[in-house]
């Protein structure tokens, strides 16, 4: 199957997406931030969950990759847990609770909490055929 082919049987393949919840939420702290990014180290506790900072405050490089963006904000994690997480779909959430401290949400009762699928074949064909996602150095969050 060449790239064009792969892309076309799946149009709208992605590797992020958000639910209507999460937008909302992203929609609030733009209001009252600024412009956004994410992004979702391997580290443990609250380094696996993805971490919502102003975009300017949080400087992405060559060891981060660009998953896409979510709600028009762009999304990084880490390029080990990006190694565990490449063949699945990632879905940005919300939920109750508290995250970490550090994460724009954290005063609003509510944590990003990251849910996956895998990738149907026809999708694992078209993200293959579009191959590796840029780093943060070839894809900065500004």
């Amino acid at each position: 199957m060449t790239i064009v082919e792969a892309i076309a049987a799946v149009p709208n393949v992605s590797r992020v997406s958000a639910t209507p919840a999460a937008i909302d939420l992203m929609q609030k702290l733009i209001v009252m931030h600024g412009p956004l990014m994410f992004h979702q180290s391997g580290g443990c506790c609250d380094g696996s969950a993805p971490m919502c900072y102003p975009r300017k405050e949080f400087k992405v490089g060559a060891q981060d990759v660009f998953m896409g963006e979510i709600g028009g904000q762009p999304l990084y994690m880490g390029k080990s847990q990006f190694e565990y997480w490449q063949h699945t779909h990632i879905i940005i959430d919300v939920v109750p609770g508290r995250g970490s401290g550090f994460s724009l949400e954290a005063p609003e009762g509510v944590r990003f909490l990251t849910r996956s699928r895998i990738y149907t074949d026809a999708e694992n064909e078209a993200i293959e055929a579009i191959g590796p996602p840029p780093n943060g150095v070839e894809r900065p969050a500004y």
